[in-house]
C-alpha cells in the first residue's frame, strides 16, 4: 500500500465533499446530501454501472479501502459523540409524558411498518429466516432517527421555537434518537449469535458501566472546567474519553461502537465548558474525519446488483419514512390537550432525517447479507436511505410552514425554550463558519 496514494484520496474527498456541500447548501439541502454525492462521483460506483475502463477519479484497492473505512469510522464516532454533547440530560428528566410518548411512538411506527415493508419486499415470510428478519429490522431501525436542524431553524422562522409545540418536538426528537440508537444496538448484539436475554443483558450491563464510571469522570470534568476554563486539554480529555467509551462498548459488551460514543458524550453534556468542547469536537471532526465517513459511504457503494426493484423500495421506504413519524407522532401527541392541527404539525416536524440515519446505516451494514446458496438475498437500503435525507430536508419545512400558516406565534422576546435549539444554533454557526 502507499501512502501517497491515501494522502491523494483525502485531498480529493476533502476537497470534492466541501465543493459539493457548499452547492447542496446553496441549494437548501443539508452538506451531508452533497458530500454523499461526492463520494459516488469520485469512486467507482457510478462510472462503473456504464462498463467504461476509466474507474473514478479515485480506485481505493483493498487496503486503500480498510484506511479510508477506518478513517470514516472515527468520523461517525465524531458525529454520535456531538450529538451527545448538545443533548440536555436535564431537559430529558423535565420533558414530559408527552415528549417521552412522542419520542416512543416516532420509533416504534417507522421501525414497524419498514421492517414489514422490506420483509415483503424480500418475498414476505414465506421463506422466514433469522437473517432475513435481522436484515428487516436493520431496515426498520435507520428510519427511527430525527434530525433536528432543518426542524429547529424552521420552527424558529416560524416564531415557534419557544412554544410548547417547539419544545416537545426538540424533546421528543433527543429522546427517540437515544431509543434508536439503543435499539440498534439490540439487533446488531442479537445478530452477533447471543439470545436475546444475552443480549438484553450485555445492554444493561453497558449502561450501568458506562453511567457509573461517567459519573466519575463527571466530577473530574467539573473540576478541571473550573481549574482550567476554555482549555484545548478539556477537549482532549473528552474526546479521549469517547474513544474509549466506544471501544469498550463494542469489544466488552458487543454494544455498537457508536451508542459508546453518544453514551460518552451524553455523561458530559450540560457542564460549563461543554458547548466549548462541542465546538472543538465538530470543527475536528468536520476538517477530516466526517467528511471521510459520507464520502466513503458514496465510494464504497456497490450498484452492480442493482434493479429496478430497488427505486420502487426506495420510493416506498421514503413514503413508510414520512408518514410513519406523523401518524405515531401525531396519535402520541393527540391525548396531551393539542389541536388536530399541532399534533400534525409534531408528527411533520419529527419527519426530518440525517447523520444518525447513516450513522444507523454505516453501523448495521453486517446485517445486510448477500449470495446466500449462489443467490442474492437481502436488501442494502444504501439508495433508500440518502432518498429520505434527501427528500425529507425539503418536504419538512413545507409540511411545517403549512400546518402553522397562519397560526399565531410565540413573543419575539421570549427566552429559548430548551439546550436543544441553542446546541442547534450553535451547530449551524459551526458549519456555516466551516463552510466559508
Amino acid at each position: 500500500m502507499d501512502v501517497l496514494n491515501i494522502v491523494y484520496y483525502c485531498g480529493v474527498i476533502l476537497l470534492a465533499t466541501k465543493v459539493l456541500g457548499m452547492l447542496t447548501r446553496r441549494l437548501g439541502l443539508p452538506q451531508v446530501a452533497g458530500m454523499i454525492i461526492a463520494g459516488l462521483l469520485i469512486g467507482p460506483a457510478i462510472v462503473s454501472l456504464f462498463g467504461w475502463d476509466f474507474k473514478g477519479i479515485i480506485n481505493p484497492g483493498p487496503e486503500e479501502m480498510n484506511v479510508l473505512k477506518s478513517f470514516s469510522q472515527i468520523g461517525v464516532i465524531f458525529i454520535l459523540f456531538s450529538s451527545g454533547l448538545e443533548t440536555d440530560f436535564v431537559k430529558l428528566k423535565k420533558s414530559g409524558a408527552c415528549a417521552t410518548l412522542v419520542a416512543f411512538c416516532g420509533v416504534v411506527v417507522p421501525v414497524a411498518l419498514g421492517t414489514l415493508g422490506a420483509m415483503l419486499f424480500m418475498n414476505g415470510f414465506a421463506d422466514f429466516s433469522r437473517a432475513k428478519l435481522m436484515n428487516a429490522l436493520f431496515v426498520g431501525c435507520i428510519l427511527a432517527a430525527t434530525s433536528v436542524g432543518i426542524t429547529v431553524e424552521t420552527l424558529r422562522e416560524l416564531g415557534k421555537l419557544n412554544t410548547k409545540i417547539g419544545t416537545t418536538i426538540l424533546s421528543a426528537a433527543i429522546i427517540d434518537d437515544v431509543i434508536g440508537i439503543i435499539l440498534l444496538s439490540i439487533i446488531t448484539g442479537f445478530n452477533g449469535g447471543g439470545g436475546i436475554g444475552i443480549t438484553i443483558l450485555k445492554a444493561v450491563g453497558f449502561f450501568a458501566f458506562t453511567i457509573g464510571a461517567g459519573i466519575i469522570l463527571r466530577m473530574f470534568f467539573k473540576i478541571l472546567v473550573k481549574k482550567y476554563p476554555h482549555k484545548r486539554r478539556t477537549s482532549i480529555f473528552a474526546i479521549s474519553m469517547c474513544f474509549f467509551y466506544a471501544v469498550a462498548a463494542e469489544k466488552l459488551f458487543g454494544i455498537a461502537a457508536i451508542t459508546g460514543a453518544y453514551m460518552a458524550g451524553l455523561m458530559l453534556s450540560g457542564l460549563d465548558d461543554t458547548s466549548f468542547v462541542d465546538r472543538k469536537v465538530i470543527v475536528s471532526g468536520y476538517m477530516i474525519f466526517t467528511p471521510m465517513f459520507f464520502a466513503y459511504i458514496g465510494i464504497s457503494a456497490d450498484f452492480s446488483d442493482f434493479e429496478a426493484k430497488g427505486l420502487i423500495f426506495a420510493a416506498v421506504f421514503v413514503i413508510i419514512g414520512i408518514l410513519g413519524k406523523i401518524v405515531g407522532c401525531a396519535a402520541a401527541a393527540a391525548p396531551f390537550g393539542y389541536s388536530p392541527r399541532d399534533c400534525l404539525g409534531i408528527g411533520c416536524g419529527m419527519t426530518a432525517r440525517g447523520e444518525v440515519a447513516l450513522a444507523v446505516y454505516a453501523t448495521g451494514q453486517t446485517l445486510i447479507y448477500h449470495n446466500i446458496g449462489g443467490e442474492t438475498v437481502g436488501i442494502d437500503p444504501l439508495v433508500s436511505t440518502i432518498c429520505l435525507i434527501i427528500v425529507t430536508s425539503v418536504l419538512c419545512p413545507i409540511l411545517l410552514k403549512l400546518c402553522f400558516r397562519n397560526s399565531p406565534s410565540a413573543p419575539p422576546s421570549q427566552e429559548v425554550a430548551t439546550r436543544a435549539s441553542i446546541s442547534a444554533e450553535a451547530i449551524e454557526n459551526v458549519h456555516e463558519d466551516i463552510s466559508e
